[in-house]
């Protein structure tokens, strides 16, 4: 099959975020060299994001996050954003498409979650946030982390929705 290059004002341009232990800053080069992923093709963002590491971002409030988010972190107990969080966070809470990877224990799921729970819309009764998990386990683990960050949001519901149980009830509780 053939390839075409997005341009980089292309609205579904997607932006890869990598950080590693070694390098917060996702400075290893993309499979063709030079910018890892498709921030190849928007440097000026690469250069923002880049400068979005836990050395510039000390707490969540730097993040733009909403007040009841902040709140449940705090309750919690987290103080500093871990790279994956830095990096991440400021890009979903602008509406961009990204990919993430970092090790297990970096907080990925938080990476996702809060700007999408920051993001929503609580006067809308449908579905706003759609997740997918590969495994029942996954998704029972991200729902409640879900539930646990929305903790102050009213009106608020997670449902995960996985085989192995009857769909026509988990179909009624969506």
């Amino acid at each position: 099959g053939s390839t075409r290059k997005r341009h980089a004002s292309h609205p579904a341009n997607r932006y890869t975020a990598n950080p590693s232990d070694s390098d917060p800053a996702f400075d290893e080069p993309g499979p063709s060299g030079g910018l890892p992923g498709s921030l190849r093709s928007t440097p000026a963002l690469y250069s923002q994001v880049l400068h979005m590491t836990t050395d510039t971002v000390t707490a969540f409030n730097q993040l733009a996050l909403n007040t009841p988010l902040l709140k449940v972190l705090d309750e919690v107990g987290y103080e500093t954003p871990s790279p994956i969080q830095a990096l991440t966070i400021p890009l979903l809470l602008a509406g961009r498409d990204l990919v993430g990877q970092a090790q297990t224990g970096t907080g990925k799921t938080a990476a996702f979650a809060l700007p999408l729970l920051s993001r929503l819309d609580v006067t809308r009764r449908e579905p706003q946030v759609l997740v997918l998990a590969p495994t029942r386990e996954l998704a029972i683990q991200v729902a409640e982390a879900f539930q646990r960050y929305a903790r102050h949001l009213q009106d608020f519901h997670v449902l995960p929705i996985y085989g192995g149980q009857s769909y026509d009830i988990q179909l009624r509780q969506l």
